[in-house]
């Protein structure tokens, strides 16, 4: 399987729901709170101070290039995003203010909106000082809020991976499809309950082979699979063919993230925890028996996405479960690490995997003990955070 490019963060959607991530518990910042000078160009992020104490963070935003640009705050994994301001257009001097408790963060400018942007390491020292007010209805909306940026943003990059593909796939360049499958599948898999939470949706963008009802059509990513995988002989499509499964992809994909940026979707603290449980549900149904990609083998792209989102939902809910179960977060901390060293042994969205038929009977079996080890705790994680 050819290396596919590194998962990438991109423009979440909804300048409203950012200035409430991990906000909307807190009081606003007032005019005698310290900035932090961020200059973007089109090829440095210039941040003036890279630790700050916890507590209330400002980041006055300038951009100093040709382009539209944004800032986001970052969890350490570059994955989860703690708040972002976007559309600062050229000369242009946007604020961002979040309220955020120790740690090690990431800063990132994305001149042009699109690309990898530009990282650099932010830390936040320990202020002594509460982070949080208000009681955990207000943490559990904010957490809510901070996953739906997650969601968008995963969308977002999915559009953009998906029309990069399918232009391969409608283009004959089989070769190219191949190598943009799986690593574009990956932020599908990461929001998976999420997308399948639209029943009309899942079933025409991902649905299997041996999913289907009798007379039912296949559409979506796995019947594109078995294109590019043929199993024999005489499975080969016409190019008219071809371009009919690639419009239907692309518009579900569309329909999928019209529906998420609509102003009134939400998501709430009940669907983060159940839907840290159902993407590890989606590991041990389909990743961990080589059944999702049958075709390709690419299952253990899929598995990482599938940790990947589980890991950023639990992380919005992290510090409220820590209050409630702290011995809880202490047995998901260790056997999160415990599956992702598993999976490294492997490979990474980043430089590859190994496919699944590489994998051993005993390499399986080790991957799923470590699943059914996390998914157990896992599973005690929406009524921790919600008691």
């Amino acid at each position: 399987m050819p290396r596919p490019a590194l998962a990438r963060p991109l423009a979440a959607t909804g300048a409203a729901l950012s200035a409430l991530a991990l906000t909307a518990c807190v009081p606003n910042a007032s005019a005698d709170d310290e900035a932090i000078a961020v200059e973007s160009t089109a090829d440095e992020c210039k941040v003036a101070s890279t630790e700050v104490p916890s507590g209330t963070v400002v980041f006055d935003v300038t951009n100093s290039g040709d382009d539209v640009t944004e800032f986001y705050l970052l969890a350490s994994d570059g994955l989860r995003i703690i708040s972002e301001v976007e559309n600062v257009g050229p000369g242009i001097t946007r604020q961002l203010v979040v309220q955020v408790p120790a740690g090690d963060y990431l800063t990132q400018c994305k001149p042009g909106m699109t690309g990898d942007g530009i990282q650099a390491a932010f830390t936040v020292t320990d202020s002594g000082e509460d982070v949080f007010s208000g009681d955990d209805a207000e943490l559990l909306a904010a957490a809510g809020e901070q996953y739906l940026l997650y969601v968008r943003d995963q969308i977002q990059t999915l559009e953009d991976k998906t029309d990069a593909f399918l232009a391969a796939y409608t283009a004959g360049d089989d070769d190219e499809a191949r190598a943009l499958y799986a690593d574009a599948r990956v932020h599908w898999e990461r929001i998976e309950p999420v997308a399948e939470s639209f029943g009309d949706l899942d079933p025409m963008m991902d649905a299997r082979e041996a999913d289907l009802a009798e007379g039912e059509s296949w559409t979506g990513w796995h019947r594109i699979e078995k294109n590019l995988w043929p199993p024999a002989e005489g499975y080969d499509l016409t190019s008219a063919e071809r371009e009919e499964l690639a419009d239907k992809l692309a518009a579900d994909t569309a329909d999928l993230a019209a529906r998420v940026n609509a102003e009134d979707f939400a998501i709430d603290a009940f669907q983060v925890g159940n839907g840290a449980k159902e993407l590890l549900d989606e590991v041990a149904a389909g990743k961990i028996t080589g059944e999702e990609e049958i075709w390709s083998h690419t299952d253990l792209w899929d598995f990482q996405a599938n940790v990947d989102g589980a890991s950023v939902a639990y992380g919005v809910l992290h510090d409220v479960v820590a209050e409630s179960d702290p011995a809880l977060v202490e047995e998901l901390d260790s056997r999160f690490a415990e599956l992702e060293g598993l999976l490294a042994q492997h490979g990474s969205v980043d430089e590859g995997f190994v496919l699944y038929t590489e994998l051993t009977d005993d390499q399986i079996v080790e991957l799923a003990r470590a699943v059914d080890a996390l998914g157990e705790p896992l599973s005690r994680l929406t009524a921790a955070a919600v008691a």
